[in-house]
């Protein structure tokens, strides 16, 4: 056994010891974070997200994955460097946030519809917050006022489709997925063809699919619902493990002496020194991080959107260990998305600094459109669980629609040449 070996086992058995000692030592504090994190899942995670998983497994296993990618092909593969169905993946994560868009990634390449550098890039930039979580806990509940929404989301959603661009050139020399990939020979040569309609196209891709799978409607179902519930339990044992964490490093003074190094540093290069503990609860956990922003002292509003954006698109620890659970179950590397995590919460927080003079005056008509006023308290009541799904449908289905949009008039060029 290597030496860095022996020694990484080393570390590993004093930090459990360690994590062990202190929930000794604070076994009340202990309690009461899991059952945060517990109320958190239940109240919050495991009804807005057990839908769009299960929705998303019975859209694999009838095909019409397939059958958008057909058609959303023409627009991703030069944009991004993936498959159609990428297209899939960039509507359902973006509508329902994380984990959703590193799921459905880990089962396309299961499936052998995407090569292992396409994954990565999908993975890397369709993972996001979901606008409502944006909205209504950020901007509405967090900071109280409805007109940061829009630079917040533009900031965020903005600089994720700019991070699609960057991380296209991720493994740049790698072969890409064959656009004919699982398709029968039939359905190949339709695709390949110019001449012949894309909608047929589709169809035969769609038809093609459901035929592979071939697993009656309820198997199917039932199947859909087992994966989900399995995956939701791992979520929620991740959301409850990382609250205990954040306990224990608060209890035991550590966050503390993290906070006063932050703050040093955040004098040092002239940034507001309040904004420390948002930045170091960001860095573990999305919400806690966001709610320091939007109640630091001391800084004006424009720095607290600015860190609320990076901590955002950063996604915290929590959601990188979600993730990096679902990347174990195929070949698909962590570290690339590390690194585009960093890159969203730089881009995200220079968009935010820079659009907030702009967009957040024109932003509160806009936002009490999309949600009621009512909703303050987006993680107390199970009317702000309705109005997520109910916005999360319309907005894939509206990035379906703009990318089949995008993809028709790549077509019709290609056609007239």
């Amino acid at each position: 056994m290597p030496w860095y070996t022996k020694i990484g086992i080393i570390v590993r058995f004093m930090l459990l010891s360690a994590i062990f000692a202190l929930m000794l030592q604070y076994p009340a504090s202990i309690l009461q974070a899991a059952l945060r994190g517990v109320g958190i899942w239940w109240d919050v995670l495991f009804p807005s997200l057990l839908p769009f998983f299960i929705i998303s497994e019975a859209l694999l296993g009838f095909g019409i994955v397939h059958g958008i990618g057909a058609l959303l092909d023409p627009i991703m593969r030069p944009l991004f460097r993936v498959p159609g169905v990428g297209g899939f993946v960039v509507a359902m994560g973006y509508a329902s946030g994380y984990p959703v868009g590193a799921k459905l990634t880990t089962r396309l390449r299961s499936e052998g519809l995407l090569t292992r550098e396409e994954g990565e890039r999908l993975v890397s930039f369709t993972t996001t917050s979901d606008p409502i979580f944006l909205i209504g806990a950020v901007a509405v509940g967090f900071f109280g006022t409805p007109a940061l929404a829009l630079p917040l989301a533009i900031a965020h959603y903005g600089a994720g489709l700019l991070l699609g661009i960057i991380m296209r050139f991720h493994a740049y020399r790698s072969p890409p997925t064959a656009a004919t990939n699982h398709l029968s020979a039939g359905t190949a040569e339709q695709l390949a063809s110019r001449s012949s309609s894309i909608w047929i196209t589709a169809f035969r891709a769609m038809h093609t699919a459901r035929l592979q799978d071939g697993r009656p409607l309820g198997t199917l179902l039932t199947q859909a619902i087992q994966s989900s519930l399995k995956l939701m339990m791992v979520v929620g044992g991740l959301v409850v493990f990382f609250s205990v964490m954040m306990e224990l490093l608060s209890s035991a003074g550590i966050m503390k002496a993290w906070d006063y190094m932050l703050r040093t540093v955040l004098s040092w290069i002239h940034l507001p020194e309040s904004l420390a503990p948002a930045l170091s609860g960001g860095i573990f956990e999305v919400t806690l991080g966001a709610k320091a922003a939007g109640s630091a002292e001391g800084a004006d509003l424009r720095m607290q959107v600015t860190a609320a954006a990076w901590i955002v698109s950063w996604a915290g620890l929590s959601v990188h260990a979600q993730v990096a659970s679902l990347l174990n179950e195929s070949d698909l590397r962590y570290t690339p998305f590390l690194i585009a995590r960093l890159i969203h919460g730089i881009l995200a927080g220079l968009f935010a600094y820079l659009l907030f003079p702009w967009l957040a005056p024109y932003s509160a008509a806009w936002t009490s459109f999309l949600l009621p006023a009512t909703h303050l308290e987006p993680h107390t009541n199970w009317s702000w669980v309705v109005h997520s799904l109910q916005w999360g449908g319309y907005l894939t289905l509206g990035i379906c629609l703009l990318l089949l949009f995008g993809s028709c008039i790549v077509r019709i060029i290609r056609l007239l040449r």
